[in-house]
């Protein structure tokens, strides 16, 4: 396959021209850059936007940003992840605030080298 087709999990440069992509599809340089990417992938496939929904929400965010921007791309990928779950109502702002300030306080907890685990901020 070449870098312009798309496959089921890569919707192709014709549909999101600018995502990181070498001869063999999407490329990450940090996991959750993928992680991100790998949850865009399965809701699309539950139906619950199509990739031109995606493209155009990633575009405004992007658009929005501004010609001065440096923020990388997968930032902007999770951002639009973000806002296509919650204006579809599969989850709501107050939920992933409360998620990301629960791995915040793990990340603060978890002795430095080691695994971050949701719930470490509990532990005594």
């Amino acid at each position: 396959m070449t870098a312009s087709q798309s496959s089921p999990t890569d919707p192709g440069e014709q549909v999101l021209p600018a995502l990181p992509r070498d001869s063999e599809g999407p490329v990450f340089s940090e996991p959750w850059q993928a992680q991100a990417f790998a949850m865009a992938v399965r809701l699309h496939e539950q139906g619950h936007f199509t990739w031109t929904e995606w493209a155009t929400e990633l575009s405004r965010h992007i658009g929005d940003a501004g010609p001065t921007d440096t923020t990388e791309y997968y930032e902007h990928w999770l951002v639009t992840l973000e806002s296509i779950a919650t204006s579809s109502s599969l989850t709501t702002v107050d939920e992933l605030t409360d998620r990301k300030q629960a791995w915040q306080r793990a990340a603060e907890a978890t002795p430095h080298g080691q695994p971050i685990e949701l719930g470490a901020e509990l532990a005594g």
